[in-house]
C-alpha cells in the first residue's frame, strides 16, 4: 500500500525519505538477526541492562547518511553517535529501540525517527519489527500505518483497558511498583515490553490504552509521541527543548481514560 502523505505538506519530502530508510534499515536488521550467530552482534555494555551492538551503530550510520545526505543543513541527534549541528531542524533517531529485545531474539523492537523544527515535533516515523510495517505522522495531518489512517482506542472503562508501562534503572523501582499497584487496583491489565517507541504506536493504533514511562531519552519517545497524538491519544510530556536536553516522562492514553490516568502526570 502506498503511504498516504498530503501533497501540500512542507514535510512530505522528509517523510518519504524517513519512511524509506526506516523500512530499509529495519528489515536489514531483522534479517541480520535471523541469519547470523548472535555472537556476530558484537554486544557492548553501556551500563546495567543497557546495551549497544554493531547493528545499532551501522543502522544509525545508514540513517544519518540518508537523511543528512538528502537534506543538507539538517542537524542529527542519534542515540549512539551523538549530535551533529545543522542550520535548520534536527533529526532525532534511535536506530534500534529495544536493543535488549533485539539481542535476545524477542521481536518487539523498532527504528524510531523524528524530525524537530522550531521546538516542535514535525514528523515521526517508526518501523515496527513485530509487524514488519511502518507508522508515520506529520504534525496536523493524522497518523498512519502503512498508509491507512489509525486512531486511538475508544475505551472508557479502566476494567476493560490494557496498559503498557516502561521502566529503566534511571528511575525509582519503588515508584514503578506503586504505579503497577495503582493500575491493578483500577482493574487495568498491563504489560512491560521493553521498547517505548513500539508501546507508543500500540496506543496510536488502539491496541493498548496507555503507555507510561517515568523517564525516556528524546530519541526513544519523540516519533512515537507525535504518532500517538496525531491518532487522537491524550498526551502529557515536557516541552521538546527540555526533552532534547535531558529527556523526561510520557503519558499517552486513550482520550476516554484521560481522567482515570491523571495521577500519572
Amino acid at each position: 500500500m502506498t503511504d498516504s502523505l498530503p501533497h501540500a505538506n512542507p514535510f512530505e519530502a522528509r517523510a518519504r525519505v524517513a519512511i524509506d530508510i526506516a523500512r530499509q534499515v529495519g528489515r536489514w536488521a531483522a534479517r541480520h538477526r535471523a541469519e547470523n550467530d548472535p555472537l556476530s552482534l558484537s554486544v557492548e555494555n553501556k551500563g546495567p541492562q543497557d546495551f549497544v551492538t554493531a547493528v545499532d551503530r551501522r543502522a544509525e550510520a545508514e540513517i544519518r547518511a540518508s537523511l543528512v545526505g538528502a537534506f543538507a543543513g539538517d542537524g542529527f541527534l542519534g542515540e549512539e553517535g551523538g549530535t551533529e549541528a545543522g542550520s535548520g531542524g534536527m533529526w532525532v533517531v534511535d536506530p534500534i529501540d529495544g536493543t535488549t529485545n533485539y539481542i535476545r531474539g524477542f521481536r518487539h523492537w523498532g527504528v524510531s525517527i523524528a524530525y524537530v523544527e522550531a521546538d516542535a515535533i514535525c514528523l515521526g516515523v517508526i518501523y515496527d519489527a513485530t509487524q514488519d510495517c511502518v507508522f508515520h505522522a506529520i504534525a496536523g495531518a493524522g497518523a498512519f500505518k502503512e498508509g491507512a489512517p489509525i486512531r486511538a482506542a475508544a475505551t472508557r472503562d479502566p476494567t476493560a483497558a490494557m496498559a503498557m508501562i516502561g521502566h529503566s534503572r534511571r528511575t525509582s523501582f519503588e515508584d514503578y511498583l506503586a504505579i503497577s499497584r495503582r493500575l491493578h487496583d483500577l482493574g487495568v491489565d498491563y504489560r512491560r515490553m521493553g521498547a517505548a517507541a513500539i508501546g507508543l504506536v500500540r496506543v496510536a493504533e488502539g491496541v493498548a490504552d496507555l503507555y507510561y514511562e517515568r523517564h525516556l531519552n528524546s530519541w526513544d519517545m519523540l516519533a512515537g509521541a507525535l504518532i500517538a497524538r496525531e491518532a487522537g491519544a491524550h498526551m502529557a510530556m515536557a516541552p521538546v527543548p527540555s526533552l532534547l536536553a535531558q529527556g523526561g516522562g510520557i503519558v499517552a492514553c486513550a482520550p476516554g481514560l484521560t481522567d482515570c490516568f491523571s495521577f500519572l502526570t
